[in-house]
């Protein structure tokens, strides 16, 4: 199989980070269906979405350094790129209010679409092997597409610090787990409900100085 042309890399890379989602022209995109590093969503809109090969080369290309352009892009930006907020945020760029929310509810519903098509059985409640390479920008969408608020940057030490506000999802040493942090007792539990609903499982457990958290793995039955 040939390699993709310059052009289509910089298609494959401008990809939407939580749903694969591609823009294009109908040719660009069709070229790349027919490299299988895409494949074309039967309904409409019928949008194109990349394949795990894609999402692959997609990944290889990331962690290929690259000479700075210019100040890099924020979580969000005039493209159309989104990414889930963690809440471990340093700082928070692009839309708010309203436009967030229709953009969280945009890249859910592609993520479910993507299990559909990517699982084998065509599961859209069960996490997709995409979600599995990518646990904390999955577990934070599946929190932020159930009305959680992230933590905004600001606050200072640990999840009990007066004042903070919002989960916090993050890599832990466990494979397939990542941790939910949250201030509030029924904010954690909402938020184990919330990743429940979305495939996961979920176990709640007590922090070296009694503070609870949440660990999350995608299900795969």
């Amino acid at each position: 199989m040939k390699p993709p042309t310059a052009t289509q890399r910089r298609i494959i890379e401008a990809a939407d980070p939580a749903t694969g989602r591609l823009s294009g022209t109908e040719a660009q995109l069709t070229g790349l269906v027919r490299a299988r590093l895409a494949f074309r969503h039967p309904r409409p809109p019928h949008a194109y979405f990349l394949t795990p090969a894609g999402h692959r080369l997609r990944d290889e290309a990331a962690r290929t350094p690259e000479p700075a352009a210019g100040p890099a892009a924020g979580p969000a930006t005039a493209s159309g790129v989104f990414a889930a907020r963690t809440g471990t945020e340093t700082s928070v760029t692009g839309s708010e209010g309203p436009a967030r929310a229709r953009e969280v509810r945009s890249a859910w519903e592609g993520l479910v679409e993507l299990r559909r098509m990517t699982n084998p059985d065509g599961a859209r409640d069960r996490p997709c092997a995409w979600e599995r390479t990518h646990l904390v920008r999955a577990a934070a969408l599946a929190l932020e597409a159930a009305g959680r608020l992230p933590a905004r940057p600001g606050h200072e030490g640990d999840i009990g610090h007066a004042g903070h506000e919002g989960y916090e999802v993050s890599a832990t040493p466990q494979p397939e787990a990542v941790s939910v942090r949250e201030p509030s007792p029924d904010g954690l539990r909402a938020c184990a409900a919330a990743l429940e609903r979305a495939g996961w499982q979920v176990s709640e457990h007590a922090g070296p100085r009694g503070a609870r958290y949440l660990l999350a793995s995608p299900r795969r039955a």
